[in-house]
């Protein structure tokens, strides 16, 4: 695992994600409305977003029952409970899943039993990789994925002298456009969601050395990653930074103005784009240029949709008709206009770069080069597992509040958090199978 999944909390992640359809005609469907290909039975996608997502992904819903003639109910995705026929699990709450496997059943089983075979290669490979078992099945559906990238306001550069057109590249060239952006009078000229998705995953991943290795331990204190957090704490001293929270808090300060600067999920620029007095600008998240090897990639990630174990083959049946809904190209695209989540296939990307979508479009241009075609490799992200994210961020608040060297700090979230993860191996994985 912006709200980088929002005033949002990944119920507003999603929410932001998973905007209203029901302000957009919905489109014929290859089906005709009312004709389901089975008999309908009831069935449910739970899940635990908050009141104004929930209100999103219900005409989502609306809409694939409308157009099929199904019966998909939404309900409460609780802890502990057994999981519904389908799933919508955020990034920090894959850690409850993994912890779970026996509860869930591989999402190309019940595809193939179903005659609607879905393959990894089907999908975009930049988003794979995270849901894909041993032999390269996969296991579950991408379902709204993005990746960090950097906002910011046009009208700010301009009040300080900046040309808008030339975000920065790199972190350090980025101090020296802080400092002038707070001449201007901008009391915050950047701030950050999700602090342990941009500055640990992603910025190790960019840098080319990941925070987590192949056998799922945590490897995110080597010295560039102390070296990026040692810096974040100069612009913290300095009044360049301001840190509002653990999640999604300062999205909202962004989208109000108040902010010049955020990096966040790529996603975000549906909600951005909402404030007029905002010129939105987008750029690759910075990258610290000496780092051996030059710029790598950015990681994605998102919500997924896991089918619960358990159920009769009737439900299976629905349950692989909805993720064909989901897949159609034409919902792809709806997803890209109005979600602002990547295309998840091939076919559905080169549709949605065939639409008009102006800033949009630059948005996932931007977030696929970032990418580089490879988003998502098979281990587990720091910010997908709660407890080694909740630790990571309190190292980082440490370290960025002057109680604690940035070394000793994120020193003391590896070790801490790999004390966490050899108590539950199995968080150790990517995915449960």
């Amino acid at each position: 695992m912006s709200f980088r999944l929002r005033t949002l909390v990944l119920a507003a992640a999603c929410a932001a994600a998973l905007p209203a359809l029901a302000a957009t005609p919905a489109k014929p469907a290859a089906k005709p409305a009312g004709k389901p290909e089975s008999q309908p039975v009831d069935f449910e996608l739970a899940h635990n977003l908050g009141a104004a997502g929930e209100a999103r992904l219900q005409a989502v819903v609306d809409r694939f029952n409308r157009e099929t003639g199904n019966a998909l109910k939404l309900t409460r995705l609780e802890r502990g409970e057994k999981p519904a026929g389908l799933n919508l699990v955020m990034r920090y709450d894959m850690s409850d899943l993994l912890s779970q496997a026996q509860s869930f059943v591989p999402l190309h089983e019940v595809m193939a039993k179903a005659g609607k075979p879905v393959k990894a290669a089907d999908l975009s490979p930049d988003l794979a990789g995270g849901v894909l078992d041993a032999k390269g099945r996969l296991v579950a559906l991408p379902l709204v994925y993005s990746t960090p990238v950097l906002f910011y306001d046009k009208n700010a550069f301009r009040k300080a002298k900046l040309d808008p057109e030339k975000p920065p590249q790199t972190w350090f060239e980025m101090q020296g456009m802080l400092d002038k952006i707070q001449e201007a009078g901008y009391a915050c000229p950047y701030t950050t969601s999700w602090p342990v998705w941009v500055h640990i995953d992603n910025v190790s991943a960019l840098s080319g050395l990941p925070a987590v290795d192949a056998k799922g331990t945590l490897v995110f204190n080597g010295l560039p990653q102390v070296k990026h957090v040692a810096m974040m704490t100069t612009w913290v001293k300095a009044n360049y930074f301001k840190t509002y929270g653990r999640r999604a808090e300062a999205s909202k300060r962004f989208h109000d103005g108040e902010c010049a600067m955020i990096t966040t999920d790529s996603r975000e620029h549906v909600d951005f784009e909402s404030n007029r007095r905002i010129d939105l600008g987008v750029a690759p998240l910075p990258f610290h240029d000496d780092v051996y090897g030059g710029r790598q990639h950015s990681l994605a990630d998102g919500a997924t949709l896991w089918v619960g174990a358990g159920r009769p083959p009737a439900e299976y049946k629905q349950v692989a008709q909805f993720v064909s809904f989901l897949l159609s190209p034409e919902m792809q695209v709806e997803m890209v206009r109005v979600y602002g989540g990547l295309p998840l296939t091939p076919v559905a990307r080169s549709a949605a770069q065939s639409k008009v979508f102006g800033e949009v479009d630059r948005t996932l241009k931007i977030a696929y080069a970032s990418l580089k075609g490879k988003g998502v490799p098979p281990v587990p992200h720091v910010s997908d597992i709660d407890g080694v994210r909740v630790i990571a961020d309190e190292e980082l608040e440490a370290v960025w509040t002057d109680r604690k060297p940035a070394k000793a700090g994120l020193d003391a979230a590896v070790s801490r958090g790999n004390a966490y993860l050899n108590a539950r191996p199995a968080m150790k994985k990517a995915q449960p199978f």
